[in-house]
């Protein structure tokens, strides 16, 4: 049987911000059969996105396709003029982007934008182009498939937005589509959803596909083949059964070694009866102002109590939604606790961060998420460290720069990196800048909320033992904030499950794998994807979990 796609000697350059070409994709070949899907891992900028772009013969601003060929269907992509690509996209091959949102337009009903591709290329009438979008939704197990479509973006969850952008892609029945990380945002219960609703339609369709991800486990359930690609260049290429269990590449067996950090949290034991360090008590938290009662207009932690021990670490886990990361927020006084009690080594904090004391704000950090948003692309990282030295600390001139310095030593980056702004910077680069800026004030707690979801494998593995080297060092807590559990049990002492804004279950991390959990922390632990190609067909012949899943 002929090869679907034959990708030969592809090589792809960039040009440098300071006028330098630079060859980013460096001989890359692999094939894919009618049918078959295979998955490109690695780390970021390993170039994965890149060449899955190629697919579709488009290569980002400032890169440019300079050698090799990329045939789909027997169409040399780099060949053929703009508007013979044009025809090709949405047919021959489609494209489901990582950030479903960010592909729709959200003045325009969902409908009308999964029938825009059939409008474009003529495929059918319209009447049926929308019958087979419902086709579709129903293939993709979204609910209420006959009227989903007449909704707006923003109104249907991001699970299923992802979804809904994998019908926009199928509606033209390609040959070939590209999933660029399609589940990287989404939390392990959602991300289970998504990737049987997708399995199933691959196989039902027999249609190929590329999978564009650095989670291994996900990779597992889905690609038949795996190209595991490093600086550009492949590394190895084999069955998914085959990297899994022998690889030969030893970066291979690297990503596999940092898939799932270990070891035991740093902390050490707290003395018998110790004071907590941070206590939380019926703590109410919410948005839109107060009711008549105190009550928020929009509550969203309703009511949660926590106990965080000195020289431990707290895991907070739950699905998006469940109010996580709203309950760092409060615990850091940016969304004041409407209600309930937040008590710092016994006395009580002041609900709102413009009433706490410069001390008791220096004494609990918090690191965003996304340290795209959380730093200021203008400022240079030496006034981004600078500035919670002079505020804590009175440190001005040469000794806020020593202590710069040192900052940047214990975070692991070179020192010349402090006259460079955060759009220089990688990603793992940006989360450590973002964690520094917290260590500058000193803290005692340091609350992480979500702090390794959007790096990949490899990245995160380091910045988890980075918190754990600081912890051995200056004596930290960390609320640690995560839909990732094995994230967190490699992080914390203490696991608290979060539901709907409730906390409904608390264990030691040594109790992660008993049997009394309740049925909401069964199912969460129950989707945390596993470095086996057989788990997800084990969870959809699992009918507790399958029952929970419709549950939700």
């Amino acid at each position: 049987m002929a090869n679907l796609v034959e990708i030969r000697d592809l090589r792809i350059g960039a040009t440098t911000d300071a006028g330098r070409r630079v060859e980013i994709i460096k001989g890359v070949s692999f094939d894919i059969a009618p049918g078959e899907i295979v998955a490109l891992i690695g780390e970021s900028g390993s170039g994965k996105t890149t060449i899955a772009l190629s697919l579709m013969g488009y290569a980002r601003e400032g890169c440019r396709i300079e050698g090799g060929s990329v045939v789909v269907a027997g169409k040399d992509m780099v060949r053929l003029t703009e508007r013979q690509r044009a025809a090709v996209r949405g047919t021959e091959v489609a494209y489901v982007p990582q950030s479903a949102a960010a592909a729709f337009n959200p003045a325009m009903r969902i409908i009308d934008q999964v029938v825009e591709v059939s409008r474009i290329h003529g495929l059918m009438p319209d009447d049926k182009a929308r019958l087979r979008a419902v086709e579709l939704f129903r293939a993709l197990s979204l609910p209420n498939p006959d009227t989903i479509g007449e909704r707006y973006p923003h109104q249907v969850s991001g699970g299923q937005l992802q979804r809904l952008s994998a019908a926009m892609a199928l509606i033209g029945n390609p040959s070939l589509v590209i999933f660029d990380e399609p589940t990287t945002a989404l939390d392990v219960t959602t991300q289970i959803e998504v990737l049987r609703a997708f399995k199933a339609v691959m196989r039902e369709s027999r249609i190929a596909g590329v999978y564009v991800s650095h989670d291994l486990a996900v990779v597992a359930q889905i690609a038949d083949r795996i190209v595991v690609l490093k600086g550009g260049e492949v590394q190895e290429v084999g069955s998914t059964a085959h990297i899994l269990q022998a690889p030969s590449h030893p970066y291979t067996q690297a990503l596999l070694a940092a898939f799932r950090p270990g070891g035991p949290p740093a902390g050490a034991a707290p003395a018998p009866l110790a004071q907590p360090v941070l206590e939380l008590r019926d703590v109410v938290a919410g948005y839109g102002g107060l009711q008549s009662d105190g009550r928020p207009l929009v509550t969203i932690v309703k009511g949660v109590s926590l106990t965080l021990q000195p020289g431990r670490n707290l895991g907070v886990i739950g699905e998006s939604g469940c109010g996580k990361s709203t309950l760092a927020r409060a615990i850091a006084g940016i969304l004041p606790a409407a209600s309930g009690e937040i008590l710092l080594q016994g006395k009580p904090l002041p609900s709102a961060a413009k009433d706490r004391t410069r001390e008791q704000l220096r004494q609990v950090q918090i690191v965003f998420q996304s340290a795209d948003t959380a730093l200021n692309p203008a400022k240079c990282i030496a006034d981004i460290l600078g500035r919670p030295l002079a505020f804590y600390h009175g440190l001005k001139g040469a000794a806020a720069e020593a202590r710069v310095d040192r900052l940047l030593d214990m975070v692991h980056l070179p020192r010349g990196l402090k006259h460079r702004r955060p759009p220089e910077l990688s990603g793992g680069q940006k989360q450590r800048i973002n964690l520094a800026r917290a260590l500058a004030a000193d803290p005692q707690i340091i609350l992480c909320d979500e702090i390794t979801s959007a790096l990949d494998t490899v990245v995160a593995a380091a910045i988890i033992d980075l918190l754990k080297e600081l912890q051995r060092e200056l004596g930290l807590c960390y609320v640690f904030i995560s839909h990732d559990l094995p994230t967190v049990e490699a992080v914390c002492d203490q696991i608290a499950v979060m539901y709907a804004g409730e906390k409904i279950e608390q264990m030691s991390r040594d109790e992660v794998g008993a049997r009394n959990h309740k049925a909401y922390t069964k199912l969460l632990f129950a989707s945390v994807p596993k470095l086996d190609p057989h788990w997800l067909d084990s969870i959809e012949n699992d009918p507790e979990v399958v029952a929970a899943l419709s549950r939700r």
